[in-house]
């Protein structure tokens, strides 16, 4: 093709082909490659501005974007076309920005953005983690001053055999599965749910998904080696000013009585009045505006440094935190149920200075929320949980508006950590929605979510399989030294190395989420590591029992009541009646709500029970069939010569044959029935076709009036 310097490698990925090519789409991007695997195909691209924004961290963008074509749909709703990130192209975009970001060096300051685009969605391959491989691979080539390739697989256990990128059935019905990214030397980041899983076996799926990390990230630096340009420099941190050295090494003794102050607020405030003391005391003389601003951001830039490695220092050296806790103690915990009278569940947890307060909804089959997803389009999702962070839970005040990247992310973390618990339809036919609000933060909130919600659906009588807490766990590294720490702290996550989240029961793990800034991570850290969590995890789990150590036995009086009755499919038009008319009646007279699905099954929720009742007895006169042999009391439509027509009950008449009206013989029919007369009469046959034959004689007999 002419102009097309065209440049590919191909991967073994999970026993299939992964291809990854350049040089023939989106040419003006800095760099662009298609990443193949399946049918499923995705174009990224990534551009850098060339001039540095005055910002103190990397502007980078990373939009993932579904396309309905790519699978051959086209969109719903009114515009018929795609609007703004819906949840999956939101937290497709969280997965390639969390391993990629740490990839580019700190003092890179130049908006970059990088656009993933399905262009083919193969079930067969979901375009996710193919995205991720093509953000590392892009960033790689061009002279994006990333400083290493990195990769991604999703790793899935299905009946006790591992796939690598599975199909998105596979997935769903898998024990575990783990998106994993790293570079060739480690694992950078891991997320994923399970179904009570071991911590050996998480361990498992982690080697297995690197080995296959290890493949991709050289067949990219293959095609860096084929194609790729020269890395742009990027200037290096300029030196800090001696005298804002000499301040802060003055001001050690002052970060270490500061550290020293156990509450979060009192910390900080004491921290920074000490470093103020100090930018005070070594500007003093000094007027050029210029070396003021200079020296001042000096002096900051250093003693943030200083007070993490003071941090550092005491977990490594005196295995104490900031807060005064041992590497392996979890903070004092407190849990409050049934707080908001109205809601059908509610709770709230305290873990130190992290509180959540959650509430748990019970809705019908026609609150389900509608998923209009890649891959999954026309699902309903029967469990929702939503987390928001509003700012005055860390003591701010900020504009609010819808939930970001972050919040989403959370959110879907804590609805993985309960799927794997909750009841089925047919156990417990209700829509559940989680509300949870972080009142306070200082540390995993994410994880106080768990906790809140676990507590919030036993509140409401929701029959939870066990109750399931989660644990936020760090760890820091200097030179051998190692240390593990459990339920860790808002700055503890900020220095430290490593932040891993483990959600979970008392026999095993539900989810997983982990982010490292380590090169390498030896396996027998991590299972230290995994094993601490699952203690630490297990005391939540016991404080939280003190609250409510089960679900409660009665749902909230405020809260529907679901009786579920089946009914044969050729009945349902009966229920329904034309347009909706039969079902609207039966709802406004009873005041319920009726749901009816395909397979027969009907879903009658009311506030109380005489409502239900009444609903129900209406739905089962619609439904109800002749049953051979029963007696009926029935009216007479019409009358015949050979016998008469009677309704035994409403849309369903049989025939009383005139040798079936009276013992004796009968000449005419009117001689025993007429129109509109109410007559006992028993089923004595019903014929393939559904006619039914009826007796008045029998009946008569039945009863003792003859």
């Amino acid at each position: 093709m002419h102009g097309v310097n065209l440049h590919s490698v191909t991967v073994e990925v999970g026993g299939r082909p992964l291809k990854i090519e350049t040089g023939k789409y989106a040419k003006q991007a800095h760099g662009a490659v298609v990443v193949t695997q399946d049918d499923t195909s995705v174009l990224v691209t990534a551009v850098a501005d060339t001039t540095p924004k005055p910002f103190d961290f990397l502007p980078l963008t990373v939009v993932y974007q579904d396309r309905t074509g790519a699978s051959g749909q086209i969109p719903g709703g009114f515009l018929k076309r795609e609007g703004r990130p819906n949840e999956r192209e939101t937290l497709a975009s969280r997965l390639i920005d969390r391993p990629i970001r740490p990839q580019f060096p700190k003092t890179f300051r130049c908006e970059t953005q990088i656009i993933t685009t399905v262009m083919s969605f193969d079930p067969a391959s979901d375009p996710d983690v193919l995205s991720l491989v093509g953000a590392s691979a892009a960033c790689h080539i061009s002279d994006l001053p990333t400083q290493r390739a990195i990769a991604g697989v999703r790793v899935s256990l299905v009946d006790g055999e591992w796939f690598v990128n599975p199909s998105i059935e596979q997935y769903d019905n898998a024990r575990i599965t783990l998106v994993v990214a790293g570079t060739a030397d480690a694992v950078a980041m891991v997320e994923g749910g399970a179904n009570e899983a071991s911590e050996d076996e998480i361990l498992d799926g982690l080697d297995l998904a690197h080995a296959e990390i290890k493949k991709i990230v050289a067949a990219i630096d293959e095609l860096r080696a084929k194609c790729g340009v020269p890395k742009r420099e990027v200037p290096a941190a300029p030196e800090p000013d001696a005298r804002a050295v000499a301040a802060v090494a003055g001001g050690e003794d002052a970060i270490r009585a500061a550290m020293a102050i156990r509450g979060k607020h009192e910390r900080g405030a004491a921290i920074k009045e000490a470093r103020n003391a100090v930018i005070e005391a070594t500007l003093a003389g000094i007027t050029d505006e210029a070396e003021v601003e200079a020296l001042t951001n000096d002096i900051k830039n250093l003693w943030r440094k200083a007070v993490g490695k003071e941090m550092r220092r005491q977990v490594i050296e005196e295995r104490t935190r900031i807060d005064g806790r041992a590497t392996d103690e979890v903070r004092a915990i407190w849990s409050e149920v049934g707080i908001a009278t109205r809601a059908h569940g509610s709770a709230v947890f305290t873990r130190g200075e992290t509180q959540a307060f959650g509430t748990a909804t019970l809705g019908v089959d026609r609150d389900s929320q509608r998923i209009d997803f890649a891959g999954t389009p026309g699902s309903e999702r029967t469990f929702m949980l939503q987390y928001n962070f509003p700012p005055f839970c860390t003591g701010e005040a900020r504009r609010m508006g819808g939930p970001k990247r972050r919040e989403v992310g959370h959110g879907a973390l804590a609805r993985r950590a309960m799927l794997p618990v909750l009841p089925t339809q047919d156990q417990f036919p209700y829509v559940l929605r989680i509300s949870a609000d972080v009142l306070e933060s200082n540390g995993s909130s994410s994880m106080a979510t768990v906790c809140v919600s676990t507590l919030s659906l036993m509140d409401a009588g929701v029959p939870l399989k066990k109750p399931v807490a989660g644990i936020a766990m760090g760890l820091i590294k200097e030179g051998e030294e190692v240390a593990v720490l459990s339920d860790i702290l808002g700055d503890e996550d900020h220095l430290g190395d490593m932040d891993f989240k483990v959600t979970g029961t008392m026999d095993g793990i539900t989810a997983f989420q982990m982010d490292t800034k380590l090169d390498a991570v030896p396996r027998a850290v991590m299972a230290k590591a995994l094993n601490q969590a699952r203690e630490g995890r297990n005391l939540i789990l016991e404080e939280m029992a003190k609250a409510l150590p089960a679900p409660r036995e009665e749902l909230s009086a405020y809260a529907p009541r679901i009786t579920t009755i089946h009914i044969k499919q050729d009945k349902i038009r009966d229920i329904i009646g034309p347009g909706g008319k039969t079902i609207r009646g039966i709802q406004d007279t009873c005041n319920v709500k009726i749901t009816v699905d395909d397979s027969g099954r009907v879903d009658i929720a009311a506030a109380d029970q005489d409502a239900t009742d009444a609903a129900v007895a209406m739905v089962r006169e619609l439904t109800q069939e002749a049953e051979l042999g029963k007696l009926y009391l029935g009216v007479v439509k019409r009358t015949v010569d050979f016998g008469a027509f009677v309704e035994i009950f409403p849309g369903t008449e049989g025939l009383i044959h005139i040798s079936h009206l009276a013992k004796e013989r009968v000449g005419k029919t009117t001689d025993v029935v007429n129109e509109g007369d109410e007559v006992l009469v028993r089923v004595i046959d019903i014929d393939r076709s559904g006619k039914i034959r009826l007796s008045r004689k029998e009946a008569l007999e039945a009863t003792g009036a003859l």
